[in-house]
């Protein structure tokens, strides 16, 4: 029996199943472990899944909410779980944002030009066509940020935050737009929230808080990140210009893809599994969240 890709998210969840029983005693999580273990066994037996994914990825390519590339994966994946049989399958209509990246771009001017690698955080706002140009202030914490306010003013301020893990440092790109404008930054930019990754930038959402001044956010690498602190310790004046025509559009309908594998046993006993369907625009959308889908 071929396990269709809907059910690796299912086969994930249940395959962190020895790693809590590590945390804790739950002994209720011991009839699960059998079954557990043979949909895992089932699910690495062969590459359907995989297939199915590359298929996805490889035909719809990212799948940002709103574009044109989710709407044609969408009547994809009702028609392919008809296909496996699931029951009552069904597009439900649902308004969904519309974030618009365009082109976007940040350099150092000074103390000399260099381009850096960025991409915008998605819900950013743009900046005026000509971009917004100042020095930065690079800081490690909120605690840093909030310790000396005045020098946040007419800046754009720069989290360093070395990876942790995604809980911790994801707080940073969710909320530092706003912590910044608070303060009276004029946009920021966030180290990307993850490992080392070959000056490769990671996007994301941001978060604006309603009290606060919408300002531009961006993440960059690593090693850019690094770069920008090793200058700011050396004394250095740094500046730094950024350009991004990202935007807001009204809400536009699309759908949530709904399958039912009604059990046998208890038909009236329901577990939801879910996960979204569409992706960030820079990538194919296979680990956020194609795999988990």
């Amino acid at each position: 029996m071929s396990f269709p890709l809907w059910s690796v998210l299912f086969v994930v969840c249940l395959a962190s199943a020895p790693l809590l029983r590590a945390q804790s005693s739950a002994d209720w999580l011991d009839a699960y472990r059998e079954p557990a273990a043979r949909l895992i066994g089932e699910a690495l037996s062969n590459h359907f899944a995989w297939n199915r994914l590359a298929e996805l990825t490889d035909t719809y390519g990212h799948r940002l909410s709103g574009s044109t590339n989710l709407e044609a994966a969408i009547r994809w994946a009702v028609a392919e779980m008809k296909k496996d049989g699931l029951e009552n399958v069904r597009a439900e209509p649902v308004m969904v944002p519309v974030w618009v990246r365009g082109q976007e771009s940040v350099a150092i001017t000074s103390p000399s030009h260099q381009p850096l690698v960025m991409l915008g955080l998605g819900n950013s706002v743009g900046t005026p066509p000509e971009g917004v140009e100042a020095e930065t202030w690079i800081v490690k914490s909120f605690e840093e940020l909030d310790a000396a306010p005045e020098r946040g003013k007419g800046k754009i301020v720069v989290y360093n935050v070395p990876y942790t893990n995604y809980g911790a440092t994801v707080q940073y790109r969710a909320s530092g737009a706003s912590r910044a404008a608070k303060h009276g930054a004029l946009a920021i930019l966030v180290r990307s929230v993850g490992p080392p990754g070959l000056r490769t930038p990671h996007t994301g959402g941001l978060i604006y808080a309603d009290d606060q001044p919408k300002i531009p956010g961006a993440a960059i690498t690593l090693e850019d990140a690094e770069r920008l602190q090793r200058l700011q310790d050396r004394g250095l004046r740094v500046v730094v210009k950024l350009k991004m025509e990202a935007h807001v559009e009204p809400d536009v309908l699309s759908a949530n893809v709904v399958g039912e594998i009604v059990g046998r046993e208890k038909p009236g006993e329901v577990v939801v599994l879910g996960g979204h369907f569409d992706s960030w625009d820079v990538g194919t959308g296979a680990s956020d969240d194609g795999g988990g889908c």
